[in-house]
């Protein structure tokens, strides 16, 4: 699936996100606060969003990705690598950061990609993870699932593949609430977990570190 919507997949995150998805990724980065030149993991890379950004912020970025449709289609100078996040072909501590855009929910078992993320990390390394949210309260809540839900598929389908779309916001299904995800994210070895929202909470960013 990830293959078949590689081409448009950065164009249709820029439609459906209203170009807000650069920011989130930003602010990501931002949060690593390593020094320059440390390496830091991108997991589940897609077309190398998040390597650009660590690129530019003057990180030694590394891309893994599981599509091999998706690491064709990457603009990044950032080696890229095809590998499954659950197995990372990466030493113990060997990165001092990792960063994760929108794919918890793409794993079969969070917790051990948690514990992955974990094993590849330095202590004192720091992790940042986007994910989608739910807003707080009724009324932003019922407006962001009729768009996410109604719209995005419909979106998605007119720009790519209408099956992916379908599925993918089907997906945030899988994802724990926030307490149970700080919970997942303790046990495997984390502390200082913080959570940030965006757009009013359609978006959350993970930060950690490393024990």
């Amino acid at each position: 699936m990830f293959d078949a919507i590689a081409p448009r997949y950065d164009l249709v995150n820029r439609v459906m996100t209203f170009g807000l998805d650069r920011s989130w990724r930003r602010a990501a980065v931002e949060a690593l606060g390593q020094p320059a030149g440390s390496t830091v993991v991108d997991v589940a890379c897609g077309t190398g969003d998040f390597c650009r950004e660590l690129s530019s912020a003057g990180y030694s970025a590394v891309g893994v990705d599981f599509s091999w449709g998706m690491l064709t289609s990457a603009r990044t100078e950032a080696p890229l690598v095809q590998a499954d996040a659950l197995q990372l072909p990466f030493v113990n501590g060997s990165a001092a950061g990792v960063t994760c855009g929108f794919a918890l929910r793409n794993v079969t078992d969070i917790a051990a990609l948690l514990g992955q993320l974990a094993r590849i990390l330095e202590r004192g390394g720091r992790l940042a993870l986007l994910e989608v949210a739910r807003p707080e309260g009724t009324l932003l809540r019922t407006g962001h699932s009729l768009y996410f839900n109604r719209i995005v598929p419909l979106l998605g389908g007119a720009i790519s593949d209408k099956a992916a779309y379908r599925y993918l916001p089907e997906s945030a299904a899988y994802l724990p609430e926030p307490a149970a995800l700080k919970r997942l994210l303790e046990e495997a070895g984390f502390g200082r977990v913080r959570r940030r929202l965006f757009a009013r909470g359609a978006a959350q960013l993970l930060t950690a570190t490393r024990k």
